[in-house]
Order: structure tokens, then sequence, then C-alpha cells
């Protein structure tokens, strides 16, 4: 343990008089930790608030001072703030956690102490931190180590709460540390340093555990954040242990937060999918934490581990994948990479540091960068991607396997040295200073990375092994705390065992097991003990070496174990299985066995039992035990596995549901009696004091809960552990559910066959305490077995003291505990005890190993030293063991599985051979009797069917080999379809898009060829547009026209006319029509015809007026200019060209001539049209000469074939050679490589085959592969056949040779021809010669043509193919031009997007302005209104007084009262207006000086005076009022006119400023088309010229530079020669022309003024016209309107036409009510008859009734005493019958009276009635049915 200063910090730095009072404060603080206030409370859960205050926090700071200050201050009611002194420490003894003893066990506190810590948390975010030069500091576990670099030594802090550390961070001065705990409530502790005393100690930061802190620049404050639930962020004033501010930080992890090393009033704080920019802000409630939340916009969310705050505010951070981010204003703003597109790391960048103007970012891919901070901070976007690419100044790549995640900075004699974290399991010393002299990075230690998986002690000194995923075995030595060796491997290790001493007597021997199944048996010795060559010298303290290496398993092993007499060893296995080896010099396989589950630890019996037994603990509750197995016994001929060996299983059952309700019902029983107990008592009590107790209040009793049911979980609970007691009987240790107790279990000697279905039950269990969700890992014990060791999933470690050397409830009530490892993740892997029992060794999954001394001091085991075992003899010279290094290698079983069979296809391979032969023999007998049977004579030899011996063998062969065709078929159905499919992509891919490929069409005398164009299909959206918006054109141009046309014929059409031509066509589809029809339509027609008379006036009038506006609107203006004369300027202008250069600087692009990327894409897409239709043409052609050249092929070989029949004939002297055959070159027919047939695909197979075959050959034995897919492929029927001998061939040739020497017995000699025959044979030659000859020069004509098509068509090519490098040239420099404008589109954009707001905004502005003029108007005219309102009323009020009226000053004066006030406001308010109307100033003056008169004298205007005319002052009154509201208008309407002419103003003002900025963006518009020009200017275009083109020559030579050449095309040159004649010719033509147009002029003017006065005078006599007839001037055009009103005429043909359907309607009428009176009489004919028949039907019952009653008084007797039923029917039918013709009757009394009405609802009303007389006339039915019935 580290010496700290004991009791001496209130002496030494408080007064004496305080020191108890201090230290009793701080036991006090520890004791009851302040809690946290309501307020506080209420912060934390609206801690989403961003903003938030210390409020709330100030109850917490009262509670921390009240735990602080004496115990006499705190009963003092005065709350004082007291200061913490600068001088006051805690106590380290009375804050640090301590061991867990159960009381009175008397177990010593010391029982375990920690000596050293060999691991390392590698993975751990910021575990590593430099106090100084020599002190490197880090967490392990529950302890803070302090490592001294020089002397290897390390110190050690605890944790307070013994929950664990989150982190450390130290203060910028280096003497203060801060280590934030976790656990429930957790502190956060400032440290001194060196002296490692507690300063401070901070209190309610955090619920669970602190994550991270960071001291400000200043060090003043501390700001802390804490894991989930909370994530709270807090800032601290450390020194007084308060907190000032407190948020919540974010919702999920947070990993970091910061302080800005240059604005303190900054934080960041960074995590999972997050980053948060926070200021501390004074507001007027106080200071408050703000933050903003950084948003990623387009840029992946990423988790952000490590960034930077810059001077300016700004943060850099990095990325999952590598890149930097620049954060600004809480966006990003730019994000870094490298050169082409490259990340700045590849992998996460997880520490950027801002160090000496240099950025340093450290990333996992183990590369540390340097960047110019200048370069990163003036960083901006480039384009919309927003990346920008930046190239580190220095970089350093610290090593291969190398993850590096933080580093710290120290001075070392004056020169920066920096410590890095690797988390590969690594700390490094770097130099960073990039010079010549920079010192190479050195790996100072070495440690796991990650868990450790198993640890394993040497049975004979102080050797620890350990293993892990990160593929290593490490050798350390305890007793020096230092690692000796280290071997690595291609897999992770995943269980180790160190060999027994009766195994290796030297203890040097170590059994490991790997995730792929490989164990690996390796030996650790001592170099030094080897022979040592000269020159050499071995310096290593311990080498490991592989010694042997073997795979029992498939998968990861996880156990192993030897036996207790050193003979066998076994390995289990996630695969299930247990393998056992005979342990020799070499490890030999002796079998293996099948469990039921993943095998989870193995152990072997102990000594003091009888038999050796291997007890195996499944993952999944399976317990077996196994005897050992002897080799001898076991017959590994075909397999390893072991069948016959005897198995004791035992699955576990659930009990600790019952175990549950035991203690429940112990509970309520216990609970039962004390109240029975206290009840009985209470009688007792009420006997004594007199009282009686009835029976109710004895009997009332509660109702008890039910009991729980009984649980089993679904799924088994796992084994973690377990170990032998006694023979058969063995303790488990299970997790989950089944947690918290030991389990003692027993084998059964009954065998189940089903394992999965049995169920075994402990027969005791020891409760653990505090282990219901902290279970028990790993046990071990001592030698001696008087210690149980325990290995917690928290990390802890308990030890339980066995006085029995046996487990029981009271040994395990007593235990010592001690958290030593992370409680969240250091769950204890391994425990073991050093051989001798002194150190206790543990290792956990956070990649910590302890050790401890075992109730020894340190200074005991000062003379202890670790003996390294010596190598053994010949060790030298043995060969290097062969390793597994393939993780998919065969396992044992598997290679012995492979042999096997391997054997049994050898033997079947032979098998086969052997039948091979036989058949190949019975094949040659038979070839010999078919041999035989056709040398006989034709009579006597067999049919081929006679060999047949049954014809049904043949058929079932058929119908096999049929199945079997169809069988491959199915099997090769779904790879067929797979290919196929992958076909058809393919072709889609790559032939589909092709339109043309190469085809190469060669000459067939001569090495000419052509070929053609390989075109990839174009896409038709090119022509699509193209037709499309010309089609769109041409039908909007028809459309247009076919609308105008309608327009104009509807226009010349008058409106009434198209009415009454409707209603023409409606008359006219009547045939039979009345008077009254005709003589309306006469009517009709006679208006009508007025109608087009007046309309062709009408027409006149507008056709003369059109035409007089046409001629006014053809008259010239004075500014008239001829469209001729401006269509030649504009033309003149257009084809002088323009003499300012494009590289000029006053040169402006014209409208038209402006170029942007879509007229240049579109300049593109139109070029590449034009290419691929010319390249398309050439091809066509190109194929249809390869079609020629197959056409000629064809007939060439029909030629040569009649040629081979015509030379048959004659002799081989006259034959002349025969003309080759051309044949089709390969690249003719590209085509043809994409068909394939039998043949093909049957090449390509062997092929193939030949290739597999090969493969096989070199990998190994053709079975191999075979045996690993599990099947064998069966030989084809073909390759059977290739197998049969080649003696059956030949023996088939010779039968065939000997049936052609027959045939030739038989031939007959010729006869001798005669003349006339040789006469005939000799026409016959001189027309074969002939013939001969003419098809040899035919197919020589055919040959020479098709060459000469071939020379003309490859000269057509040769020059399309200079047009197409020149168009190819010009798509380069437009496709150039492009990217350029490509570039400037966005600029440009901007700017028209600018042109067009500012247009839009000038076109409202304008609009505003012209409809504000129009108001102004309006509000003039109506003040104008209003003054002649004014005027008209005085000028009306002079005339009512008359002449002479003595009463009119009076009157005058009443009329002008109350006017003065009213003018005085107008005046004032229209002082600051500066447009008055001149009008309205003087009618205004002249009335105000008559009101200034008025007003000057008082009076009463409520009396009339005497004398005065009564109505006359009651006028002036009336006139008053109406002058009053006059004015009154008047001035709003001044008013409105003023604020009108206000707003004008404005707008006036806004438009020239929007003028003055368009004028300005249209200037930037134009000078960017210029720059825009100028970059176009800047591109370089090919020009191709040969030499007799260039005519550009300085002193008759051609110079050697061509910048100021011109490049002309040769038309263009002659066209510019030419045009200077012309030129000259046209000026003196329009010389001429103007003279001849100044003569026309004058005559013009001349015959203009005759005609002025011509039209003078005709005018004058048409006036005197018109006066002489009318009497006036006459408007003749509103003469005519007038003349004929046909509006009257038409409302006259209206009435008619009303009157005549009115009159029809009421004949209509009149024929309805004539029906309906018919219809009436006849169903009253009806109903009186009916009423006849009811009448008689009413007298027949009355002579039944009668007769029935005689009958009654006759007969007598029972059977005619009652009522007979059918009487009783008969009655009742009879009455329906009654009611049904009253019911008839009514109705009809009811349409009567309907038909007599003549309204208009007659209808409605019969149809009601006769649905009423249709439901009436059904009712009745029913009766008589019922009667029927």
């Amino acid at each position: 343990m580290p010496s700290f200063v004991k009791g001496q910090e209130g002496a030494d730095e408080k007064p004496a008089e305080g020191a108890q009072a201090d230290h009793s404060g701080v036991q006090e603080s520890k004791i009851s930790l302040p809690k946290e206030s309501p307020t506080a409370e209420e912060e934390e859960e609206e801690v989403e608030q961003v903003e938030s205050d210390n409020e709330g926090v100030e109850g917490d700071l009262e509670d921390q001072n009240s735990g602080e200050v004496p115990l006499k201050a705190q009963k003092t009611p005065e709350k004082v703030e007291r200061k913490i002194s600068e001088t006051f420490f805690y106590n380290y003894e009375d804050i640090c956690s301590q061991p867990f003893i159960t009381e009175d066990s008397g177990i010593p506190i010391n029982l375990l102490t920690l000596k050293h810590s060999l691991g390392y948390e590698c993975t751990r975010s910021v575990n590593l931190l430099l106090m100084d030069s020599q002190t490197l500091m880090y967490i392990a576990g529950n302890q803070v180590v302090l490592l001294d670099l020089k002397t290897k030594s390390q110190s050690y802090i605890r944790s307070s709460s013994g929950g664990g550390i989150g982190f450390i961070t130290a203060h910028p001065t280096r003497q203060y540390f801060a280590v934030g705990e976790k656990g429930k409530k957790p502190n956060l502790i400032i440290y001194h340093f060196p002296s490692l005393r507690p300063y401070r100690i901070l209190q309610g930061g955090t619920e669970e555990a602190y994550v991270f802190g960071d001291f400000n620049h200043a060090g003043t404050l501390l700001a802390s954040v804490g894991s989930s639930p909370d994530y709270m962020l807090t800032i601290w004033d450390w020194k007084q242990e308060k907190i000032m501010l407190r948020s919540k930080a974010f919702s999920q992890d947070v990993y970091k937060v910061t302080f800005s090393a240059d604005n303190e009033q900054q934080l960041t704080t960074a995590g999972a999918g997050h980053i948060r920019f926070w200021k501390m802000a004074l507001t007027f409630t106080g200071l408050k934490l703000q933050g903003a939340l950084g948003r990623f916009g387009k840029t992946a969310v990423t988790d952000i581990i490590g960034y930077v705050e810059l001077p300016d505010g700004r943060v850099i951070s990095g990325t999952e994948w590598g890149n930097l981010l620049l954060w600004e204003g809480g966006l990003i703003k730019v994000e870094l990479c490298r050169a082409g597109r490259k990340p700045c790391h590849s992998g996460p960048v997880s520490q950027l540091v801002l160090d000496e103007g240099e950025l340093f970012t450290v990333g996992k891919d183990g590369s540390i960068r340097v960047w110019n901070f200048e370069t990163i901070d003036a960083a901006d976007s480039v384009d919309d991607t927003g990346l920008l690419e930046v190239e580190p100044m220095n970089e350093l790549r610290v090593g291969r396997n190398v993850s590096l995640s933080f580093m710290s900075k120290v001075d070392e004699s004056g020169q920066p040295v920096w410590y890095a974290q690797d988390t590969n399991g690594a700390i490094w010393k770097l130099d960073l200073t990039f010079s010549n002299v920079s010192r190479d990075p050195e790996c100072l230690y070495t440690f796991h990375s990650g868990g450790i998986e198993a640890l394993s002690v040497s049975p004979v000194t102080y050797l620890l092994a350990t293993t892990a995923l990160d593929r290593s075995v490490r050798i350390y030595d305890f007793i020096s705390n230092s690692q000796l060796s280290e071997i690595k491997f291609k897999q992770g290790g995943t269980a180790l065992l160190w060999a027994p001493r009766v195994v290796n007597p030297k203890g040097g021997l170590i059994a490991v097991g790997f995730e792929d199944g490989v164990v690996r048996i390796i030996e650790v010795y001592d170099p030094k003990g080897l022979p040592v060559l000269a020159g050499q010298t071995n310096t290593e303290n311990a080498k490991i070496n592989l010694k042997q290496a073997f795979k029992p398993h498939s998968a990861a092993v996880t156990a192993l174990a030897y036996e207790r007499n050193g003979d066998v060893l076994a390995t289990g296995s996630k695969d299930k299985t247990v393998f056992f080896f005979a342990v020799e010099d070499e490890y030999k396989p002796i079998g293996f066995i099948c469990v039921p589950g993943p095998v989870r630890a193995l152990q072997w019996s102990p000594p003091s039992h009888v038999n050796s037994m291997l007890l195996i603990l499944c993952e999944n509750g399976f317990a077996l035990q196994v005897p050992a197995p002897l080799p001898e016994e076991k017959d590994t001929m075909s397999t390893y596995q072991i069948k016959n060996l005897p198995i004791q299983c035992f699955h576990f059952c659930s009990i600790k549901s019952q175990i549950k309700l035991k203690e429940e019902i112990a509970l309520r029983e216990k609970k039962k009696q004390e109240e029975e107990k206290a009840k009985l008592e209470w009688i007792k009590q009420q006997q004594e004091m007199g009282k009686e107790v009835e029976e109710e209040e004895l009997e009332e009793e509660p109702e008890e809960e039910p009991l729980p049911p009984l649980y089993i979980p679904e799924e088994p609970s796992p084994i973690l552990c377990g170990f032998y007691s006694t023979p058969g009987k063995f303790w488990l240790s299970l997790g989950g559910y089944d947690s918290g107790f030991l389990y003692h279990c027993e084998f059964s000697n009954d065998h189940q066959e089903d394992l999965e279905n049995r169920e075994d039950k402990p027969f005791e269990v020891i409760p653990i305490e505090d282990t219901d969700n902290n279970p028990v890992h790993q046990i071990s014990f001592c030698t001696s077995r008087l210690l149980m060791f325990c290995g917690m999933q928290n990390g802890a470690l308990r030890v339980y003291p066995l006085q029995d050397k046996d487990l029981s409830v009271h040994t395990m009530k007593e235990y010592w505990s001690f958290n030593v490892h992370d409680n969240d993740y250091g769950q204890i892997q391994g425990i073991c005890c050093s051989y001798d029992d002194r150190f206790l060794i543990t290792c956990g999954r956070d990649g910590n190993i302890f050790t401890f001394n075992i109730l020894s001091s340190e200074d005991v085991h000062k003379e202890l030293k670790t003996k390294i075992p010596s190598p053994r003899s010949g060790l030298e010279k043995e060969k290097a063991a062969e390793d597994i290094e393939d993780p998919n290698a065969y396992n044992i079983e598997e290679v012995k599985q492979k042999t096997e069979y391997e054997r049994i296809m050898k033997e079947a391979e032979e098998k086969k051979t052997k039948k091979r032969k036989e058949l190949n023999a019975l094949r040659h007998e038979f070839l010999l009797l078919l041999q035989k049977n056709q040398e006989l004579p034709k009579h006597m030899q067999l049919h081929r069917d006679q060999f047949e011996m049954d014809h049904r063998i043949f058929e079932e062969l058929d119908r096999q080999t049929a199945q079997r065709i169809q069988l491959v078929q199915k099997e090769m159905a779904w790879e067929r379809e797979k290919h196929l499919l992958g076909l058809q992509k393919l072709q889609k891919q790559f032939r589909d898009s092709l339109e043309f490929d190469t085809v190469v069409v060669h000459a067939i005398q001569s090495n000419h060829q052509i070929s053609t164009y390989r075109l990839l299909a174009i896409s038709e959206k090119y022509y699509q547009d193209k037709e499309h918006s010309s089609w769109k054109r041409a039908v909007l141009k028809q459309s247009w026209k076919q609308t105008e046309e309608k327009e104009i014929v509807r226009g010349t059409r008058h409106p009434d006319a198209i009415i009454f031509e409707g209603e023409a066509k409606k008359l006219k589809t009547s045939e039979v029509q009345k008077r009254s029809i005709h003589y309306i339509e006469r009517k009709r027609e006679k208006i009508r015809r007025i109608v087009e008379k007046f309309d062709e006036v009408k027409a006149k009038i507008v056709k003369r007026k059109a035409e007089w506006d046409e001629l006014y609107q053809s008259k010239p203006r004075d500014v008239y200019q001829s469209p001729r004369d401006v269509e030649d300027t504009r033309e003149a202008q257009e084809n002088m060209g323009c003499y300012e250069l494009k590289a000029a600087t006053n040169y402006r692009v014209p409208e038209h001539k402006r170029m942007d990327a879509a007229k240049k894409m579109l300049q593109l897409t139109s070029l590449e049209v034009l290419i691929h239709k010319k390249k398309v043409n050439m091809n066509k052609e190109i194929l249809s000469l390869r079609d020629l050249k197959i056409s000629i092929i064809e007939e060439i070989k029909s030629l040569v074939q009649e040629l081979k029949s015509i030379q048959a004939t004659l002799d081989l002297s006259e034959r002349l050679p025969l003309p080759l055959i051309p044949q089709l070159h390969p690249d003719e027919v590209p085509e043809k490589k994409f068909e394939c047939d039998s043949d093909v695909l049957l090449k390509f197979k062997e092929e193939q085959e030949t290739k597999a075959k090969l493969q096989e050959q070199l990998e190994g034995s053709p079975s191999s592969s075979a045996f690993r897919h599990g099947f064998l492929h069966a030989p084809s029927v073909k390759q059977m056949e290739l197998r049969e001998p080649a003696t059956g061939v030949c023996s088939m040739k010779t039968a065939s040779s000997v049936v052609t020497e027959q045939q030739k017995v038989f031939e007959m000699e010729k006869a001798e021809p005669t003349e006339m025959e040789l006469e005939i044979l000799q026409k016959e030659k001189i027309k074969n010669l002939y013939l001969q000859e003419t098809l040899i020069k035919k197919i020589n004509t055919l040959v020479i043509n098709f060459d000469a098509e071939l020379c003309f068509l490859r000269h057509k090519k040769l020059k399309l193919d200079v047009q197409m490098k020149s168009a190819d040239l010009h798509y380069i420099t437009w496709y150039e031009e492009l990217l350029i404008l490509k570039k400037l589109e966005k600029h440009e954009k901007l700017l028209h997007e600018r042109v067009n707001t500012l247009i839009s905004e000038q076109e409202a502005l304008q609009s505003k302005l012209n409809s504000n003029l129009a108001q102004m108007k309006d509000r003039k005219c109506e003040i104008v209104k209003l003054q002649e309102c004014k005027k008209a009323l005085h000028a009306n009020f002079q005339a009512s007084l008359g002449e002479n009226n003595e009463f009119a000053d009076f009157l005058a004066k009443v009329l002008m009262k109350k006017i003065n006030c009213m003018e005085e406001k107008g005046v004032e308010r229209e002082e600051d207006e500066e447009d008055k109307d001149e009008e309205e100033d003087d009618e205004e003056s002249s009335l105000g000086s008559h009101e200034e008169n008025t007003e000057s004298e008082d009076f009463d205007d409520s009396v009339c005076p005497k004398n005065c005319n009564e109505a006359l002052f009651h006028n002036t009154i009336q006139l008053r009022q109406k002058w009053l509201d006059i004015e009154k208008a008047l001035t709003e309407e001044k008013k409105v006119a003023a604020k009108l002419r206000k707003q004008y103003k404005a707008l006036a003002k806004e438009a020239k400023e929007v003028e003055t900025c368009l004028n300005t963006t249209d200037r930037e518009l134009e000078t960017f088309q210029w720059e825009k020009q100028q970059r176009l200017n800047e591109l370089y275009v090919a020009v191709p010229l040969k030499l007799h083109q260039v005519e550009y020559l300085v002193d008759g030579e051609m110079p050697s530079d061509f910048s100021q050449a011109l490049v002309f095309t040769k038309q263009s040159l002659e066209y510019l020669q030419k045009r200077v004649v012309d030129l000259r010719n046209e000026k003196i033509m329009q010389r001429e022309i103007y003279k001849k147009a100044q003569e026309q002029h004058k005559q013009l003017v001349q015959d203009k003024k005759e005609m002025e006065i011509k039209i003078r005078r005709l005018e004058e006599k048409c006036k005197q016209l018109m006066m002489l007839k009318f009497g006036r001037l006459v408007d003749f055009e509103a003469v005519q309107e007038h003349s004929v009103n046909i509006r009257r005429e038409k409302l006259k043909v209206q009435i008619m036409e009303k009157e005549y359907e009115h009159s029809q309607e009421l004949k209509k009428w009149e024929e309805r009510i004539s029906e309906l009176q018919q219809q009436l009489m006849k169903l009253t004919k009806e109903n009186t008859s009916k009423l006849q028949q009811l009448n008689h039907f009413c007298q027949e019952k009355q002579q039944l009734e009668m007769k029935l009653a005689l009958l009654k008084n006759d007969l007598v007797g029972e059977e005619f005493q009652g009522i007979r039923t059918t009487d009783i029917k008969e009655k009742t039918k009879l009455e329906s019958q009654l009611k049904y013709l009253a019911r008839e009757s009514a109705f009809l009394r009811e349409e009567i009276n309907l038909l007599r009405r003549k309204d208009g609802s007659i209808r409605q009303e019969i149809a009601l009635l006769s649905r009423k007389n249709w439901q009436l006339f059904q009712q009745p039915s029913a009766p008589q049915d019922s009667a029927t019935n």
C-alpha cells in the first residue's frame, strides 16, 4: 500500500484548537453525504431545457457546507457560509474503500493485500495521464495506478465507494488531479500531487458514474459529465466544493467535456451521434448554462470521440470515417479530407490536439498527422459536397497493428515528449518534433488487449501464464512484477492450463486452447541454459517454444484438464465434445465423447477419491461424469468417437422458486405465531381488567394473500463453475435466475436415454449473501483447502475460510470481500494461488491482472526469487514444430473420417476398374462375333436384332437413361435458371447497350480491310426532344391559326343573329305546324331580315371605320422608318461583322450569343447525334459489304462445286487449278462468339475439368474436395465411353475393311468406247473446258469486284474518319467549355436570379406607382367635385338672399360660422404638403377673406332677427350644415391626397434605388459574361492543317511561332476578298437610291398639301348640306343604330310564343280532365254493381240466419250443443267482405270529390289514391286465404 501522511492534516494545515473539529467535520461528511434539495430534483427532471441556473444547487451547497463545519458549529441556528481553507486536506484512510468483513468473524482485514498490477485497461478511453516526466497514471479496476517510469514501481489510490473509477484528469498546473468514481451517488475527489492526499470531495454531481472531467485553463473550475440515466453536466467551484451550474448534457452517451482554452465561458460536449456547444451566460436571473446542439445537415450523423476548440470559438471534430468537421455556429462549415477524397485517417479520429499553432490528429489507424492550422482555420466549402481537400504537413506511422486512442504531452529536459495509449495493448513514447534527429516510436509496455480469457500458475515456481482473444500468450514473473516473454498465434486464446508436476517436473509445459479448436503445447525455458554459439549471447530471461499443435475441436476450446496421474489430458469445447489425449512426449489422441451442451468446465476427481473420474460441466445445465478412458481399449481405425464409455448425467432442475416459497411460508408462519401470541396477551390483559372479550372480535382475522406460484425458467440457467465434494457428488454455481446459491448435487445410477427431459434436483443448498444479481463465476482453493476464493461477476474477490475443509451453511456466512476489478465489465475470469499459497492472482474481463499477498507483508517476500525452468536436452537441435495456421483446417476426427473415406473410395475405384476390364473383354469378344457374322454369306448372316437376347433389357436401359437425364435436368434446373439469369444480366450490361460491335471485313485478294465503328446505343431522348419540340411548335402554330380564324368569324357576326339562328334550327325540327306557328315564323323571319339589314349597314360602318383606322395607322409618324430600311440595316449590322475582338476589354457579349451550360449541352447532344448518325450509316454500308461477301462466298462455293463436277470428266493435265474458296475471318462475324452448341459446351467442359485436375494435383489428393463437401461426382456416360479401350474401335475398323474388300470382288472391268462415243466425249470435253474457263473467270470477277467495292468504301471511311476526328476535336473543345460553364453556372444563376428579382420588384413598384397615381387622380377629381359643390351651395345661398337683402351680412355670418376653426386645423395639417393646387388656393383665399370678415363680430345665430324671413333663416341654417359636411369631406380628401403623395414619393425613391441596383447587377452580369468569355478564350482549339495551307511566312520562311497567325477557312478568305468589291459597288448603288428618294420625298410633300386643301373643302360642303336638310349637324351612325328597335320586336315574338305554349298546355289539361271523368264514371258503375251484390249477400244472410234458428230449435244432442267452427269462419269471412266494401265506397267518394277540383296537384292526388286503393284491394285477401287454408 502507498505510504500516506495519516492524521497530520489538521495539525499541519489548521490552528491547534480547531484541529479536532476539522477532522470530525470530515468524518461527518464521509458518513452522511449531502442530499439534493427538492429544487435540484426538479432541475434534474427538467434537464431537457438547455438553460439551467444554480438556484436549485444552493440547497446542495448549504448541505455540503454544513457537513464540513465542526459539530458545534452545526448546532448553532445561524447559517454562516464558511469558505474551505486552502490548506485543508482530508485523511486518505478515512475515505478510501476497505475490504468488507463479516461481523464477529475474526477474519483479518489484511487477509489479502494488493501486491502489483500487471494489466492495463487499454480499451478504456483516456486511460493515460502524465503528471511529470517520470510519473504515469492510469485506471486499473478500483484503483488508480501511479507508475514510476524510472523505478517501475507502482503506487495505488483506492476508490472511496468501491464501485469503480470513471475517469482521471489533471489540473493545468499538475499540482492536483481529479478522480471521478462510479457507484450510487459517486464522489469526485481532487487529490494533491505528489503527496496524494485527498484535497476536495465533490458530491451530488451525477447518479451512477462519472464519465469525463476537465479543468478550465485557469484551473478554477471543473466540468464533469455523468453516465446514464441522468447524463448530468456539472460545473464546479471545486476548491469550495460547490456546484455552480448543472444541466443534462444529452439523452445518449456523452464521451467527453472540455473547456475552451481561450474562452472559459465556453464548453463543448460530444458523444454518441452528437456534439453540443455550451456557454455560461449571465442573465437577469443569474448565471445560466446554455447549450446549442450541433446539426449535421447533409453530413452523415457520427459518433464524435475527439475534438478541439479553436481560439475563435469554432470547433474541429473527428468522425467515424476519418474526416475532420469544422463547426461554426452550431453547423458544419466544411468537411476536411485528403487529396483524391481520401479520408484524413483510415478509421475514427480519436483525439485532436492544438499545440503551438499546429493541429495534431490521432487516429485509430495508428497514425498521427500534423495539419497547418492557418489553412484549416481559413477553410471554406468550394462546392455543394461541402468537402475541402487538405494535405498534412507531417505524418508519423507508429507501427503495424497499432490503434491509438489518446496521447499526453510532458517535457523531458526541455524537450516535448508524448506518451500514447494503444488500444491493441501498448503504451508508446513518441517524438513529434519531426526533425532530422527525431527518435523512432518506442514501445514502453505491452499488455493484453481487451479481456483476459484464462490464467494459470506454475506448479513449481512463481510464474504466471495468461491468454486472451488478442492471439497472444504471455508469461509473467509475479515476484519481480515483470513480463518475461510473449508469443503470438493466428487465433485468440480461450483456455490455458499449466501442466502439473507429474507431467513435467520442471514446470515448463503449458497447454493452451484457441478459438479455432486448436490446442497447442508450449514450453517455457530459460534460454541461458542452451549452449551458446561463438559470438552470440542470450539476454532473454525466458523463451516460449511451440512443442506440439493439434486440432481436436471445430469450435473454441473452453476447458483443459490433466488427469491426477498425468496420463490423460481432457479438452472441452463449444462444439459439445470432450477429447482425451494420452500424455506422452508427443500427445496422442485416445478418443472423444459427445455431450449435450457446450462445455463450460472440466475437473478431474482429486487424489482422495478412489476412482479417477472427469466432471464435465455444460453451459445449458448438464453435468456429466465419465471415467478416464484407456488408450489400448479403444478401436480408432474408423473413428475416434468413444461409444461404450459409461456416462453419468445430471440435468439441473431449478429449485430456487421452491426455496423462496418455503422461506415465504416460514415467514408467514412466524408472523402468524407472533400475532397469536400478541392476541393471547391482549385477551389476558382484557380479562385482568375485567372486560369480556366478544367472539366477533376474536374471529376477525385478515385474509392471507395467496402464495406466489412456482417458477421454472424456460431456458435453463447457465452453469458457471463447479467442483467435486465427495465421490459422485459436486457443488455447482449457476447464473441467471438460479444465482444466489451453491447447489450440492449427486449423480444417480439410473440411465435415462432422453437427457433433455431429465430433471435432477440438488439435495443440499447453501445461500450466498448478496449474489442474486452477482453470481459466483470462478471458485478456487488454496493447496490446504482452508481458504475458498470466489470471483464475482462485478469484479469483487471473496474469501471464505473453511475450518473443516468442507462447505456448510455456517462456514459460508463469514467471508472477506474486496472490490478489485471494474464493477461494470470486470468479471473475474481466473483465480489462482501460487504453488506455496503465498500469493493469489486474479484476472478479469477488464484486462487487469492483480497479484495479492496472502496473510503476509511485502518485506517477507523480498528474498524470494523466480526460477525459470531449464531447457530440455537437445532442444536446440530439434526442428520447429509444425503449427496449424489455417482456421478452417480439419480437426483430428475429420482427418480420420477423411482417411477412411479415401480408403473406401480407393477400394470402390479398384472394383470399378476390374468391372470395366471385364466389360471391355466382353465388348471385344462381341465385336469379333460381329466380324465373323459379316464374313458369312448373306443368307447365313444373322440380323442385328437377332443378337439381342431380350429387347426388354435395352428398353429398360433406355428408360433408366431417360430417368437419369430427367433427374439431372431437375437437379440442374436451379443452376440452369441461375446461369441463365446471369447470362441475361451480362447481356443486358454489356451487349444490349451495344448497337454495333466491331466487324472487320477483309479483302479476298489483298491485305486491305475495313472495320465498323463500335457504337453504344444512343438514348432515344435526344431524338424525342428534338422531334417533340418541333412538333409542339407546329401544333401550337396551327392551333393558334385556327383559334384566330374562329375568333375573326365570331367577331364579324352579330350576337342576336346567332341567337335567332339557333332558335330557327330548333323550330325547323317540327314537321307539322299550325297557323299560329306559321305566323310566329313569319314574324321571326321579318325580324331576322331587319336584323340582317341592320347588320349589313353596321358592317359597312364598321368596315369603313376600320378602313379609316387602318389608313390612319398606316400614316407614317415623324420618326417613321421604312420596314425595308430597318430590315436592311439590321441585316447589315449582323453581316458586317463585329470588329471588336472577344479578348478586348470593351467587348460585350450580345444577348443571342451568350452561352450557358444548357445551350452548350444541347450543342454537344446535337453533335453527338450527328456523329452517331454518320457512324451508323457507315456501319450499315460495311455490314452490307459483309453480307455481299457472304453471298459471294456462297456463290463461289456453288461454282467450285460445279467446277469440280466438270473437272471430274477431264484429264488431270487439262484441269486448271481450282480457285481458293474465301473464308470468313472470326472478326467478320463476332456475333458467333456468343453462339454455342453442344460441341462447344463439351469442349469447354473438358477444358474446365482439365483445369480442375491440375488444381487438385497442386492442392493435394483429388478426393479431399469430395470429402470436404460430403459427396462424389459420378462419372458421366460420355466419360465411361471414352474410357473404353482402343481395341474395340480397331476391331470395328477391321470389320468395315472386310466389307469393302468383298465389294471390290464384284467390280467388273469396263469395255473400250466406239468412235461415236469418242466423238461425243470430245464434244463434251470441249464444252467442259469452256465451262471451266468461264467459271474460273466468273469467280475471279466476283473477287475483284468485291475487293474494288471494299477499297472504295475504305477510302470513303478514311474521309469519314477525318471528319470524325475533327468532330471529336470539336466535341473535346465544347466539353471543356461545358466544364467551364458548369463551374460558372452557379454564379451566373445567382446573378440572373438577382436580376429577375429586381425586375419583378421594379414591375411591382411600377404597378404600385400606377395604382397610386390613379388613386391620386381620383382624389383630385373628388376634391374638384367637392369644391364645385361648395361653389354651387354658395351660389344657391346668394340666390336665396335675393337682391338688396338687409340681412345678407348676418345670414352670411350664420353660414360661415364654425368654419374658421376647421380651416385653421386644415391649414396646420397642410403646411407640410409641398404640392398644392393653384385653383384650390385661389378659391380658399377668396372664401377665407370673406370668412375672416364674418368672424370679426360676435353674434347669436340661434335666434332669427326681427323682420327677417324665418324660412330664409332656416334655409341658411340647413345650408350651413351642408357647408360643414362639404368642408369635412374636403378636409378628409385632402388628407388622403397628401398621404398618397407621400406614398408616391417613397415608392418613386424605392423604384429609383431598385433601378440603380438593377443597372449595377446588369453591369455585373455583363462583366461576368465578359469574364466567362475570357475563360472560354483561354481554351486551346486544335486545327489540323497541311503545309500547303500555311500562308503565314516571315521573310519567305515558315516561322516557328504561330501565336500571331490567324486561321481562316478558304471559303471565308475568298468571301472576304469578294466582299470588298461588293461593298464598293453597293456604296455607289445606295447613293443613287438616296438621290431618287429625295426627289420622291419632295413630290410627296407637295401632294400632301393639295390633299389637305381638298379635305377641308369637302368637310365644309358636308356641313352645309346637313344644315340645309336637318337644320343642325347630325351623327349618321347614331341615327342608323336607333332606326330599328330590335329588342322590342324580339319581345313581341317571345310573347306570342308564350301564349301559344300556354294554349297548348291548357288543351292537354282539358284532355286529361275528360279522361279522368271517364274513369270516374267507370268506377262509379263498378261500385254500384258491388253495392247491389252486397245487398244481395245481406238478404241471403238473413235467410240463412232464420234457417239456422229453426234448426237449433229442432236439433237435440251433445254434438250440436256448442258453436260450430264452420259458421264462425263463414261469419268472419262475410264481415271482412263487408268492411272491404265499406272502404271501397269511401275511396270512391273521396275520388269523386277530388275529380271535382281543378288544381295543379291532381295527378299526385290521383296517384296517392290509386296506391291506397291498391293497398285496400290487397288487404281482404288475407282472411280469404286463411279461410281457404
